[in-house]
């Protein structure tokens, strides 16, 4: 079975130095590789999506073991995973659900390693430990 911890190395080795972060690696028993990353400053290309998906393949033997690899950014329908998701998205409107279930919908403000405030109409603080979820605010105009 392919090591996830071998991928996170080819991908970390790739994009150490730019406003690149990996935000997960999943790796199935079927050796179906998916890798999500993100730009703190914006969103990825499909330009970035080839560069790291060439960069990891050149690391890996198909004459090893055959593998499925997809290389994607994490989208918007995703819950944050790591806080430089958080950090990129302070002063939008997210969607948090805490640990007891209730949804509390405001602006993310305030990140830090421990947690983060949600300004709405009565402000909330949040360790990263009190909630489940935590996710972009979707809004059509």
């Amino acid at each position: 079975m392919i090591d996830k911890k071998y991928i996170a190395e080819i991908v970390e080795d790739h994009i150490a130095g730019t406003d690149l972060f990996l935000v997960d690696i999943r790796v199935s028993a079927a050796s179906k590789i998916t890798v999500l990353f993100d730009r703190k400053s914006s969103g990825i290309t499909v330009d970035d999506c080839a560069r790291l998906s060439k960069h990891i393949e050149s690391r890996l033997d198909r004459d090893n073991e055959d593998f499925e690899l997809q290389v994607s950014s994490p989208g918007l329908e995703m819950p944050f995973l790591v806080l430089q998701q958080y950090e990129k998205n302070q002063g939008k409107k997210v969607e948090v659900i805490d640990i007891e279930g209730k949804r509390h919908t405001g602006i993310l403000k305030n990140v830090t390693e421990g947690g983060f405030e949600l300004e709405s109409e009565g402000d909330s603080s949040f360790n990263f430990d009190q909630v489940k979820t935590v996710k972009t605010v979707i809004a059509f105009k």
